[in-house]
């Protein structure tokens, strides 16, 4: 009977590999000679060397954030024990790239929107923005709402996406997390393709209506 093996490793270079299956406590990964030290769910990383804290993790042969605290083999490697900051990249794996895309002396055309700021979009979709985990509820209703059939009598509206989350209260309202939370959202409601957006916050939350538009730039 064929082994499968119970993680992928994505790069030699790797000090972690991600869970094929959920893994129970003291599961053992022949293949990296590590025991899991809890449990490690499908699709997770796993430490296959001891990380100290400060030390890069790497995954697909890249670096995708540092330890925060010293991490031990089979240990899981999540948000506990993970943080991002600033570092120095290595492009080196993208020097040789080659472009195969076709070259013509042709002008080429696609049918598409432009927007009053110039930019051009190839869908027309309205959004509906939670500010906050609380108000994602009301923001799926009211995109629910409205029936495909009420939508065909619009042929230039392609839809109406409810964009939600789990965040925007009970955290801090500075920082790293809080910024790159606010910076998502903008891009989601400045992309070209969204004619319009319609914002949808509780009142109390950390991520006021306010702040987001304000520092936004957003109309």
């Amino acid at each position: 009977m064929p082994y499968n093996p119970l993680t992928i490793r994505l790069h030699s270079a790797d000090n972690v590999v991600v869970a094929r299956i959920d893994l129970s406590s003291g599961a053992v990964i022949p293949e990296e000679e590590v025991t899991c030290l809890g449990s490690i769910a499908f699709g997770h990383k796993i430490a296959t060397s001891f990380i100290r804290a400060g030390d890069s993790v790497k995954k697909y042969g890249q670096i995708i954030g540092f330890a925060s605290l010293d991490i031990q083999p089979g240990e899981h490697v999540h948000t506990h024990n993970l943080s991002v900051k600033e570092f120095t990249r290595d492009y080196a794996m993208g020097e040789k790239a080659t472009s195969d895309a076709a070259t013509t002396t042709e002008p080429e055309f696609f049918n598409g929107i432009i927007r009053p700021d110039g930019r051009i979009a190839t869908r027309n979709y309205i959004g509906i923005v939670s500010t906050v985990n609380c108000s994602a509820s009301v923001s799926r209703y009211i995109a629910d709402s409205i029936s495909r059939d009420e939508l065909a009598e619009f042929s230039n509206i392609d839809g109406i996406v409810p964009l939600c989350h789990g965040m925007g209260c009970g955290m801090a309202g500075s920082g790293e997390g809080f910024e790159y939370l606010c910076d998502t959202l903008r891009g989601y409601a400045k992309h070209p393709n969204f004619a319009g957006v319609l914002i949808i916050g509780l009142g109390c939350e950390v991520l006021q209506i306010e702040s987001l538009v304000q520092a936004g730039d957003m109309k």
